[in-house]
């Protein structure tokens, strides 16, 4: 029987080679979420995580799912590898149903072709259990090794992938720092060979110089394994750089899918707009005078019409009522990219320092900061050394100042006047012990 009767007689047992195209782009589509509904809970004191969630993610992919805490962005991620039930809706998995009650035979494939990496390296991992035994279990269960020599060699491979060493195996996870963890828990999963790998905000429990060599790692398995990620996170600046699509969720509903780059030149829903402008700017002068957006729910009337994701066009989808979705699509047709990320000058008045969307504001000393050289620093050394030779300081400064080193010329002025001042000082108290010596 072929698998498409298999579907309508729901006995699919096994999965197809490929998933269904979308006739859209070609793409083929490798998981699917339709008008899902997850609820934890019974009666009166049921909550709706999830309402009406539907998205598709295409084959070789990176599609990120972001929001704030409590959005139910996990909520998601764990339907996906059925542990949360859905209510309603369906998840389709290369076109086959792999929501709710499936045959023994279809799970097992499911297990083995989806696999998750968990947001906390530490809890996920058994604390009484050896690396070897942990990144071997599902090799284990599935018997996915000719005999005891090919398990070692495919786990010692992993192994070094992830950046480890073959003598690591015989550890326990408490002996690893959060990185080390992750990447075991990352060999874990990839040991599997899945198709698809949900990726539970896998970096945010790590150290900021760590981020980056997991953030390489998945990206070194997609290019050499053609693996799909579901990656789920909060943290925007770094989705930007390494997703192919984006998903805003908020309180459960998703409110904006579109291209990475689409996304944030046009963040049409204003959910969308607080997250980016929310995003940190590494300069604390900038920071100090960035101005947040907060999104207010209550800004939408939804009491007769009601709101829906539609695609507005450039394969961007929209959370709203008929009213928004065509304001949204005519902010999208002039071509005009918005920009989420205000700036105002802290000295102008306070009716000309609120933002408007979509305007970024810089003051000519913003201007000038923003284009100083990599090392102006001001470092400290540049005002002692201005201070014991003020003379030279004060030329260093004035040729600081006509390259734009400001910290630097700032430094070196404030150094070489009080070298100046002190010397002054000196030479007074010197000619006033003078003249007393000589009367």
């Amino acid at each position: 029987m072929s698998n498409l009767n298999q579907e309508k007689s729901g006995r699919v047992t096994h999965l197809p080679e490929h998933g269904p195209i979308d006739e859209k782009n070609g793409k083929e589509i490798l998981l699917s979420v339709k008008n899902v509904d997850i609820t934890f809970g019974k009666g009166d004191s049921a909550v709706k995580a999830v309402k009406n969630a539907s998205f598709d993610i295409y084959k070789g992919e990176t599609f990120s799912l972001v929001g704030e805490s409590g959005s139910g962005k996990t909520t998601v991620g764990r339907a996906v590898i059925r542990v949360n039930p859905c209510a309603s809706g369906e998840i389709l998995y290369k076109g086959v149903r792999i929501s709710g009650k499936i045959p023994h035979s279809l799970d097992r494939e499911v297990i083995r072709n989806i696999q998750m990496v968990f947001q906390d390296p530490a809890a996920s991992l058994n604390e009484r259990a050896t690396v070897d035994y942990i990144v071997s279990e599902g090799l284990y269960n599935f018997h996915l090794f000719e005999n005891e020599a090919d398990r070692v060699r495919k786990v010692e491979e992993m192994i070094n992938e992830v950046g480890l060493l073959p003598e690591h195996l015989t550890r326990y996870p408490h002996e690893f720092s959060g990185g080390q963890r992750q990447r075991i828990g990352l060999a874990r999963a990839m040991v599997m060979e899945p198709e698809l790998v949900v990726a539970d905000e896998p970096i945010s429990a790590l150290d900021v110089s760590i981020r980056a060599q997991v953030l390489n790692l998945l990206k070194k398995f997609q290019v050499e394994k053609n693996v799909t990620y579901l990656f789920i996170a909060h943290d925007l600046s770094i989705v930007r750089f390494i997703s192919d699509r984006i998903g805003v969720i908020y309180k459960g509903n998703i409110v904006e899918i579109a291209e990475a780059d689409e996304l944030f030149d046009f963040p049409l829903h204003p959910y969308t707009h607080s997250l980016i402008s929310a995003i940190p700017i590494p300069d604390p002068k900038l920071e100090k005078n960035k101005v947040l957006y907060t999104y207010d729910p209550s800004m939408h009337d939804y009491s007769t019409d009601q709101p829906e994701l539609v695609n507005i066009g450039h394969e961007h989808y929209v959370y709203g009522n008929r009213k928004e979705i065509e304001e949204y699509r005519a902010i999208r047709e002039k071509g005009v990219p918005l920009k989420s990320i205000n700036i105002v000058d802290p000295n102008a008045s306070q009716q000309n320092s609120v933002p408007q969307r979509g305007a970024v504001e810089h003051t000519a000393s913003e201007d000038e900061f923003l284009q100083a050289p990599v090392h102006d620093t001001g470092s400290i050394w540049y005002k002692i050394f201005s201070f014991l030779l003020p003379v030279i300081g004060l030329i260093a400064a004035f040729v600081f100042r006509h390259f734009h080193y400001y910290r630097n010329y700032t430094a070196c002025k404030k150094g070489a006047i009080t070298g100046l001042i002190v010397i002054a000082a000196i030479i007074v108290l010197f000619l006033v012990l003078l003249i007393l010596a000589v009367i």
